[in-house]
């Protein structure tokens, strides 16, 4: 199983100095999350800076919120990004559920779940080179094709989607009410007949080191998750034992990748997680 670093979001400038210990500590991927109305980095930016200062590890949305995005715009953006990291971007995407993102993209919320369809189709038609609108669009993407697809969510629709239009599926439910929804993805992609499985991407909220760090992230992922209205919502990990025994116990549910999502600024965590999580 592959690890992944989520990155926090309060301190951009500070990620550069995440991303060159993550790929020292032999970690896979680094991902962002994405939201429009709230104070974090645009993921597409700051993965390409990223990718600037890396090598080897992959980059990864999880999940960019597709219909915010103008599509053509997207394409290209994500082209080039892929092209410039030599291959190593990974397109996380999901709808958002969020009214105050969808109202200040001007985006209708009933009508999000369509757009994304028709977004991930356009995407693909590009990235072969076929014309969009009547013209064509470059750069292509370093991987032909374009790069792996994941799509996240936990509806319905969202789960036939990762047969229709995707890879990989981003699983951000808790290990205890995630059966499920994996099997309802496995079940699509075989009603599809499609060959293989699909990719499973899991995750976790941590935070390991001083008290002021463990706080500082409790405080972070409840003004995150505040809208939920839900205290205790994503409370982060921070006992190494726990947190090691998550690890393990993500393998035995056969996730491909497990991304420890971190909301703390302090990067002496990544070494700390390292030794926990590899």
């Amino acid at each position: 199983m592959d690890i992944g670093l989520g990155l926090p979001i309060s301190a951009p400038a500070r990620l550069l100095e995440w991303a060159q210990a993550a790929e020292a500590h032999r970690f896979d991927t680094l991902a962002l999350l994405d939201r429009l109305t709230f104070d974090n980095p645009e993921p597409l930016t700051a993965l390409a800076v990223l990718a600037g200062a890396t090598t080897r590890i992959r980059l990864q949305t999880e999940v960019l919120l597709g219909p915010l995005r103008q599509t053509s715009l997207l394409a290209k953006q994500v082209a080039t990004l892929d092209q410039m990291s030599a291959g190593r971007f990974v397109l996380g995407v999901g709808v958002g559920g969020r009214e105050d993102d969808h109202s200040a993209a001007g985006t209708p919320i009933g009508r999000r779940g369509r757009l994304l369809d028709e977004q991930l189709a356009a995407l693909r038609e590009i990235w072969r080179g076929q014309p969009y609108r009547g013209t064509t669009i470059g750069p292509r993407p370093a991987t032909p094709g374009g790069p792996p697809i994941l799509i996240g969510g936990f509806a319905a629709p969202a789960l036939r989607r990762v047969a229709q239009h995707a890879d990989g599926f981003v699983c951000a439910a808790p290990l205890s009410w995630a059966g499920p929804l994996v099997r309802a993805v496995h079940e699509g992609w075989e009603a599809v007949q499609r060959p293989g499985r699909p990719r499973l991407v899991c995750q976790i909220n941590v935070a390991v080191g001083s008290a002021a760090t463990i706080d500082q992230a409790r405080r972070a992922v409840a003004a995150y998750y505040a809208f939920t209205g839900r205290p205790g919502w994503g409370e982060p990990l921070s006992d190494p034992a726990q947190i090691s025994d998550t690890v393990a116990a993500y393998r035995d549910f056969g996730a491909d990748e497990l991304v420890l999502y971190c909301y703390a600024e302090d990067p002496e965590q990544v070494g700390l997680l390292a030794e926990i999580a590899h």
